[in-house]
């Protein structure tokens, strides 16, 4: 019998969420649109077209973010999913609402598969990018990005040091995300060719972490753990949640920084006449570089 992966994430609640969300999921994509325009930055570096082609996930308007930029001129045939059916019915069509975690894609029947912001709440990520692998062509490309573990570091510290100071311990109100794992290994291990990764980090600032969490239920990255606590966060502990975050990560001006971390990874479905690796598990150049365009420094946005 097959081992299942770890549930870490409730995949049902995280679809429920979206499609809550869905109506107004466009107000809160700046993240998701930031890593796209950053794929389609490498997509149009690559001298080839792609006759077909996949978004998974991401939410509305990046098709738009398409017909705005040279990689119109670079794909054919382009499709988007969603995890939540109420998103799909957002998306332009051809439209498809799935799970990332068991895609219905043929094998060998994509030229290109990007994957925005999404990833980070699949159970089985390797598994995931396996089930890519397969989809692509030989010689097909497939870029993703994910949040990193630093994303929220400033949220995380100021929950968990105010439930430790008015209940005596802390649980779990942040999802986990990923850590400092080798993506590039990552793909490797799932059978992508000439995998790379590298990482953009974003501050965002707003006027207090209220302003925050609005934006996160906004875009629907609020905590979907399995065994997250049932018990909601009260108010003296969002209160002084707020405090702590205040006292040690405003600026002068008063305004909190809120930190994400987006790794992008990419990779080639092995084809013959490609380039070989030099050894196994030797993979560690930056995306960027690989791919011959400006890594973006990290930025400021205002926030809500």
């Amino acid at each position: 019998m097959t081992e299942l992966p770890p549930q870490l994430f409730d995949r049902e609640l995280l679809k429920r969420r979206r499609n809550r969300s869905a109506r107004n999921l466009t107000q809160y994509s700046f993240l998701a649109k930031r890593a796209f325009d950053d794929m389609l930055d490498r997509v149009e570096s690559i001298t080839r077209d792609f006759d077909r082609a996949m978004i998974l996930g991401g939410g509305p308007d990046l098709q738009g973010e398409i017909q705005s930029r040279p990689a119109s001129e670079k794909i054919g045939w382009l499709g988007q999913s969603d995890l939540a059916p109420r998103v799909a019915t957002t998306l332009p069509h051809p439209a498809l609402a799935l799970d990332e975690e068991r895609l219905p894609l043929a094998d060998d029947s994509l030229d290109l598969v990007l994957a925005p912001l999404n990833l980070h709440w699949t159970n089985d990520l390797p598994g995931v990018l396996v089930q890519i692998n397969r989809a692509l062509k030989p010689d097909g490309f497939f870029a993703g990005a994910l949040f990193g573990g630093s994303t929220l570091t400033e949220l995380r510290q100021s929950l968990m040091s105010a439930e430790t100071e008015l209940h005596g311990g802390a649980s779990a109100r942040v999802s986990p995300l990923a850590g400092t794992f080798d993506m590039a290994a990552l793909l490797q291990r799932a059978g992508f060719a000439m995998p790379v990764a590298d990482i953009d980090r974003i501050t965002v600032r707003y006027d207090n972490v209220f302003k925050l969490m609005h934006d996160l239920r906004g875009m629907a990255e609020t905590n979907t753990l399995a065994d997250r606590s049932r018990m909601p966060a009260t108010r003296s502990l969002m209160l002084r949640a707020a405090e702590i975050y205040a006292e040690r990560f405003a600026d002068p001006d008063g305004r909190i920084r809120a930190s994400f971390e987006i790794v992008h990874f990419g990779g080639w479905a092995p084809h013959p006449d490609q380039p070989k690796a030099k050894r196994p598990g030797s993979a560690t150049a930056r995306l960027a570089d690989a791919l011959g365009v400006k890594e973006q420094s990290a930025g400021e946005k205002a926030g809500g």
